[in-house]
């Protein structure tokens, strides 16, 4: 197994220290971090296989900084209800499972005490924000093994070592490689039946620390003990954890999947997954969604088409609302995947492509008729409605309507003194205040606004240039928008 296990596909794994397998040591350590759940979870299966293999117990320890930027009730509430339902789930398994919550020197101490006693340490390969740096820091103080394992999307993450600039060229690239690795799913329930040894009750006593009791406190998240923003409240009716993922998913299936190809930027009868939040926190895995939609549409591998040079359509061989949703997950979401993990900057202005900033730097001293400061964006007060409307949804629920996300970044654009300064805002506002926030899906989509995956278009406009522009009139004849305007547009009630 030490060259790779027979379950996890080696192209999901990567070594990223030079730390070594200690047999002798007390407990094969998985650090969850990004793929936040007990089933269809590849890095828990490499977890279980090596604890298998070497004997002795697995310890499970699910962090939560309080000190990575726009930290807040928000954010907190949705991760330590998916804390919380793990917990219940591990609870009698042969492994022992610590939340842990801390901060500073607090946390570097507990992460050293559970280093040091690892034989093996497994954790998660997630690409962007500051999971990436967490990882090195860990690696870099472990004297055992350090492997990080991709558990992202259908695709894996490092199967391509290039950036695709368009949607297109990378769907083109799936619908290659794709098929060699659709049978190789993680296991459902890896954790059903298996035998592995347990820690001593005093070893789990110790491990399970004060903090850890605090972080589950009484069934309810402890936020207002934590040193986070508190002026980011949890969005109410939202709850996080695989249970409410896999509640979500039916209910799209049922209500949100028919139709989806032809409707789902419609505004009166939304067909979005709301996946995204789950998704991101690692709450429900890609393979999961796909395994429930092909079983609802009876599918087999051997109704994938011959590759179609990146159609969008007929190469999975589904209807055309599950082929339009599928696009979705794998094409448009693992693309974002794709640019954090092989591209440097992915969040920063100069990745833009070079048309883009050459467009954007020609008109970036085109009057502006209106320009608003990051106060006046965040507390939705332009003279638009429905922009501030959008901007409401995103404080209150921690979403944007699918079409309407793309109007309030490019309005962002032609209300800021500069491209650079429109980058920060959105950033900033989606980071603070989207659950998906702070994932390679939001950076695509937040750049999108800005030229990546997309191409020039005419005719040439002031601010704008060739960049794609987007108008509030032009949105409000193509959608209606009276209903969303009368829940979040104040102005208009």
């Amino acid at each position: 197994m030490r060259s790779g296990s027979p379950s996890v596909p080696a192209a999901r794994i990567r070594r990223i220290n030079s730390g070594a397998v200690r047999g002798d040591h007390d407990y094969v350590l998985y650090w969850m971090t990004a793929y936040r759940r007990v089933r269809w979870n590849f890095a828990l299966e490499r977890a279980v296989a090596w604890a298998g293999e070497l004997r002795v117990p697995l310890l499970i320890v699910e962090g939560l900084n309080c000190d990575y930027p726009w930290a807040s009730d928000r954010i907190h509430a949705f991760v330590l209800e998916g804390m919380l339902e793990n917990a219940a789930a591990l609870d009698g398994l042969p492994v022992t499972y610590c939340p842990l919550i801390a901060r500073g020197k607090t946390r570097d101490r507990r992460i050293d005490s559970f280093l040091e006693r690892a034989a093996v340490v497994v954790t998660d390969d997630f690409p962007a924000f500051v999971i990436p740096r967490w990882t090195e820091i860990m690696a870099s103080r472990s004297p055992a093994l350090v492997e990080s394992i991709d558990s992202s999307g259908l695709l894996p993450v490092r199967v391509a070592s290039r950036v695709f600039e368009t949607a297109h060229s990378f769907r083109r690239f799936v619908q290659q490689e794709l098929p060699a690795h659709l049978g190789w799913a993680p296991v459902e329930n890896v954790l059903a039946g298996a035998e592995l040894p347990r820690l001593s009750r005093r070893d789990s006593d110790a491990i399970f620390a004060q903090e850890s009791r605090a972080a589950l406190g009484a069934g309810k998240p402890p936020l207002a003990t934590l040193p986070i923003d508190h002026s980011v409240p949890p969005v109410e009716g939202t709850v996080g954890g695989s249970r409410a993922a896999g509640e979500r998913l039916a209910a799209f299936l049922e209500n949100g999947l028919p139709g989806y190809a032809d409707h789902r930027n419609e505004i009166a009868s939304s067909r979005a997954s709301a996946l995204s939040p789950y998704l991101h926190f690692g709450h429900i895995s890609s393979h999961e969604i796909f395994n429930v939609l092909a079983r609802r549409e009876r599918w087999r591998p051997e109704r994938l088409g011959p590759a179609k040079g990146g159609s969008r359509t007929g190469w999975w061989g589904m209807g055309s609302d599950s082929e339009a949703f599928l696009d979705q997950l794998v094409t448009w979401r693992e693309l974002g995947f794709n640019r954090c993990a092989a591209g440097p900057g992915y969040d920063q202005y100069s990745s833009l492509p070079e048309w883009a900033r050459k467009t954007l730097e020609r008109h970036a001293s085109d009057p502006r008729e209106y320009v608003y400061s990051l106060d006046q964006f965040e507390s939705a007060a332009t003279h638009d409605p429905l922009w501030n409307a959008a901007q409401r949804e995103l404080t209150e629920e921690g979403r944007i309507h699918n079409y309407l996300r793309m109007l309030w970044g490019k309005k962002i654009l032609e209300w800021s003194a500069t491209p650079q300064e429109a980058l920060a805002t959105m950033i900033h506002l989606n980071n603070k205040y989207a659950l998906d926030g702070r994932d390679p899906n939001s950076y695509s989509g937040i750049f999108w606004i800005l030229g990546r995956y997309d191409r020039p278009w005419g005719p040439e406009r002031p601010i704008f240039g060739t960049v794609r522009y987007m108008s509030s009139a032009n949105t409000a004849r193509k959608l209606n928008v009276r209903a969303y305007l009368e829940r979040y547009g104040r102005e208009a009630a």
